[in-house]
């Protein structure tokens, strides 16, 4: 070797090291800075044991494991429960005998099975409209969920004369566009919450899309007379 070259890092394999330790023990309980390290106190046995500091990052971490199961299990308990609900609310729709006991049955669901302030359809003229919906003006569906857009998640001011005396109650809306007939006629399905976090931006329209298909095919049952 020429003078004053140095040698390569020794790369050492896990299982070298642990027979390292084994065979020369005192290099790990020798050394009080290494154990401080890696959170470890020798006892008088020499018996290696956890410090305060190690056991409280291992709470930690458990802590940290539970409530991210914890919330996993809240998230799918509450999935399920919405599911269930949906596929009541699907019957009690079908289930409909005219426009009016459809609209009177949306209502009910938004309050019975989702704690909602209430449900609604709507329907813009000028043409007739059936008993027990809401009467919109040709174009209002845009001013309510924005041009050629099929649903609104949050808080619209301009939506709350829809749901009437309640509509002091309403703090967050879910709204879908509706087409029914044949020549279609624009409609509206709307929800709105108490809680203004009921409904936000952020949040998918699927489950509402959905019934506001169930609801756009049960209307077509009846023509509008």
């Amino acid at each position: 070797m020429e003078t004053g070259a140095k040698p390569k890092d020794l790369q050492l394999a896990p299982d070298v090291v642990r027979r390292i330790l084994l065979d020369n023990p005192e290099l790990l309980t020798g050394d009080a800075e290494l154990l401080a390290e890696l959170g470890l106190k020798v006892q008088p046995a020499n018996v290696v044991e956890f410090t305060p500091a190690a056991l409280a990052r291992v709470h930690e971490a458990h802590k940290r494991e539970s409530k991210a199961r914890k919330y996993l299990e809240a998230t799918a308990r509450a999935n399920f429960a919405a599911q269930a609900q949906t596929h009541g609310a699907v019957v009690d729709l079908l289930d409909s005998r005219n426009h009016a006991d459809l609209a009177r049955r949306v209502d009910d669901l938004a309050q019975l099975r989702f704690g909602l302030a209430g449900g609604l359809i709507a329907l813009e003229g000028p043409e007739r409209t059936p008993a027990g919906w809401r009467v919109l003006a040709e174009g209002q569906i845009d001013q309510v969920i924005g041009h050629q857009q099929v649903a609104r998640m949050g808080f619209q001011p301009v939506a709350l004369p829809l749901f009437g005396e309640r509509a002091g109650q309403i703090r967050s809306m879910a709204m879908v566009r509706l087409a029914i007939w044949e020549p279609a006629r624009t409609g509206l399905l709307a929800f709105g919450s108490a809680d203004p976090k009921g409904f936000t931006e952020d949040m998918g329209a699927e489950l509402v899309a959905f019934l506001a298909r169930v609801v756009e095919r049960t209307a077509e049952r009846w023509p509008v007379l």
